[in-house]
């Protein structure tokens, strides 16, 4: 078996090197399709990134009115604080609000004459409410609506809340996320299929080029696994190759990207995500060149070598 199997691995790794042209021709395929897979790899990096930002920057704010006492309103942060769906939520006060608004419109002095005049605080105090995923903020708004457990003796307290504002962008946030990963799944299982029908047409050529070889080899009575185990072993080696080939080209791409579009990012490193994901991507682009080579060939050898 030992014997078999160190002879398959030997055969495999001299067919490869005599096809020459057609094992040069399969690796610069595969090579192609695994720097679009890890092209993909750092795309979808990059958009969880700016997609992560944006839910940072999605919330929604509960505004109370301007006589709801304290207590009733950090009662119901705690209730909200509570649920499974909230990642935070952060009180603002009737007098920090003020303060806030006064900043704002720091260089508008009729708005700050006008609110000067009223004598008092028109604001009340807040909640912005940020949900584990932006999906989540209508099951929220409904328990704030609609749960009694959160209205006063005195009667409702909250004034407004500004979800249906964000309702179209949280809900095109959400869209975009899902449009994403099918998308990025869609891609990769088309250049997938694509490359494996590419290999397959090498290997048969490669087959067709050992044809003297492997009429000889069944004369002297080699099995099938002797006469079909090379070829597989080669495409397995093609794959390995594109995928070290593959990584080698994103180490000078990633790190141009790197310096060149971080600031445009907000700050997301691609060489920086390269280097400390490597096992991840190398993984995955060993994984995939194996995987695509192996069928490749083994579909190849099913259908035009028949022994």
């Amino acid at each position: 078996m030992w014997t078999t199997i160190k002879r398959v691995l030997t055969g495999g790794a001299k067919n490869f090197i005599r096809s020459g042209a057609v094992s040069f021709a399969t690796v610069l395929i595969m090579t192609v399709t695994l720097t679009i897979v890890g092209s993909l790899i750092f795309l979808s990096a990059i958009l969880s990134n700016t997609l992560a930002s944006l839910q940072d920057k999605v919330d929604v704010n509960v505004y109370f009115v301007t006589n709801a006492e304290e207590a009733d309103i950090l009662n119901i942060q705690d209730r909200l604080e509570a649920l499974p769906e909230v990642q935070s939520v952060t009180y603002t006060s009737k007098d920090e609000r003020l303060a806030q608004f006064r900043a704002r419109y720091e260089d508008d002095q009729l708005t700050l004459q006008a609110l000067d005049e009223l004598g008092t605080n028109p604001l009340g105090a807040a909640l912005a409410v940020k949900a584990v995923n932006p999906s989540q903020y209508g099951g929220i708004v409904e328990f704030l609506s609609n749960d009694p457990s959160l209205l006063p003796a005195d009667g409702p307290i909250i004034d407004s809340i500004n979800y249906f504002q964000n309702k179209a962008v949280i809900d095109r946030l959400t869209g975009a996320i899902n449009a994403t990963e099918k998308a990025g799944l869609a891609i990769v299982i088309l250049f997938a299929l694509a490359s494996t029908i590419i290999a397959l047409a090498t290997v048969r050529l490669a087959i067709y080029t050992a044809r003297d070889e492997i009429a000889v080899m069944r004369l002297v009575g080699a099995n099938n696994a002797y006469i079909r185990g090379p070829f597989i072993v080669a495409g397995v080696i093609s794959g390995l190759i594109a995928a070290i080939i593959a990584l080698v080209i994103f180490y000078p791409v990633t790190w141009y990207a790197g310096q060149s579009l971080s600031t445009w990012l907000g700050g997301f490193n691609l060489f920086t995500y390269y280097l400390s994901n490597f096992a991840m991507i190398f993984s995955i682009l060993a994984g995939t060149g194996v995987l695509v080579g192996a069928l490749a060939s083994w579909l190849a050898v099913r259908r035009y070598l028949r022994v």
